[in-house]
């Protein structure tokens, strides 16, 4: 691969150097990094406080629980995920919160004070490997004020070029209007905002075989943008960077029944001015759907230009082998989903070897 230059996406931001170390660079644009600090930092304002995946059976839990054990140095560290990272030939990975992490529940001063140390200790891992590793932050999105005080702070001061938000906000769908100051500040800076859910918020049904994750997030996902869609939010900030998990949920593969209800109904027509799917076409998507006909569906039906690789690292419900499972890529597509457009989303300049 040539030399390729991608301009920061914000107006003020200079991009990061990277380097491909194979024939295409390799940006991993969904992995987890979590702060001790924060676990302590909670633990002291909530004595008692310990994160349990909602809706999960005591055998899932108890999975969980030895995953957590297993991997706590690899999530919360960096020297272990430099070793996978070369190991599955990932150039670069955008760290983001582990989704435990969120914290909106919290009082806002409490959680604007966890946003804080989260970001600060995800900006010390990236610089501490700036070539290897980009910071992607959290805000306290119980309090629009405080959210947008700390994205500014996450783009100012630490340099981070994406924030990570949840499907919901303690309930809230993001088509509240309470939050569309936070999108239109997101908007006006150019970072890129990572949808993640964290399980399905009314899953009774899904607390058996680990369910509220395998059907639960994708489903958030689905349920999440469509709110977007058809609340009005992304018609009204158009130039939105976002990025959605796990494929985008199932809203991908059956558009076609939102746009027959746009064409069908009134009361899907409130806030939009044309078809949903071609709003849904104008975000991006990580690719981790682990079936690589599925892959090859997103590719059709969405567009090369707006896929990222993305593998979950390091959590058990992760891609194993992110560059096998895009083996049977080829030309421009294959390098803009492995990582140039990654690139361009998060402002890194990219060098051959």
């Amino acid at each position: 691969m040539g030399d390729v230059t991608v301009h920061a996406c914000g107006p003020e931001r200079k991009p990061i150097p990277v380097s491909a170390r194979g024939e295409h660079l390799v940006v991993d644009i969904h992995c987890h990094l979590a702060v001790a600090k924060a676990e302590a930092q909670i633990r002291e304002a909530i004595p008692g406080f310990a994160f349990q995946m909602p809706f999960s059976s005591a055998d899932s839990n108890a999975v969980t629980g030895a995953l957590f054990a297993k991997i706590g140095p690899t999530l919360n560290g960096v020297e272990q995920r430099l070793i996978d990272m070369d190991r599955l030939g990932v150039d670069v990975q955008a760290i983001s919160p582990s989704p435990g992490q969120y914290f909106y529940f919290t009082e806002p001063g409490l959680g604007r004070d966890l946003a804080r140390t989260i970001n600060d200790g995800i900006a010390a891992a990236a610089a501490s490997h700036p070539d290897r590793l980009v910071g992607m932050g959290t805000v306290p999105l119980q309090n629009t004020e405080l959210a947008i005080a700390e994205m500014k702070r996450c783009v100012g001061e630490l340099g981070m070029r994406g924030i990570e938000i949840s499907s919901n906000v303690n309930g809230r769908d993001l088509a509240d209007p309470a939050f569309r100051p936070f999108f239109a500040a997101a908007e006006e800076l150019g970072i890129l905002l990572f949808l993640h859910p964290l399980g399905f918020t009314q899953s009774d049904r899904l607390t058996e075989h680990y369910l509220n994750n395998i059907v639960g997030n994708p489903l958030e996902s689905t349920i999440a943008l469509s709110h977007l869609i058809f609340g009005g939010v992304l018609d009204a900030h158009p130039g939105l960077k976002l990025c959605v998990a796990h494929g985008g949920g199932y809203l991908p593969g059956y558009w076609g029944r939102m746009d027959h209800a746009y064409r069908a109904r009134e009361d899907c027509r409130r806030h939009i001015g044309r078809e949903p799917s071609s709003y849904l076409r104008n975000v991006w998507l990580d690719t981790l759907v682990f079936d690589q006909d599925q892959l090859d569906s997103l590719i059709h039906t969405h567009d090369p230009d707006k896929l990222c690789l993305g593998t979950d690292y390091p959590f058990d419900m992760s891609e194993p082998d992110p560059l096998g499972f895009h083996a049977r890529l080829t030309g421009d597509a294959r390098a803009k989903i492995l990582g140039l457009n990654a690139a361009q989303l998060l402002g890194l300049d990219v060098t051959a070897p």
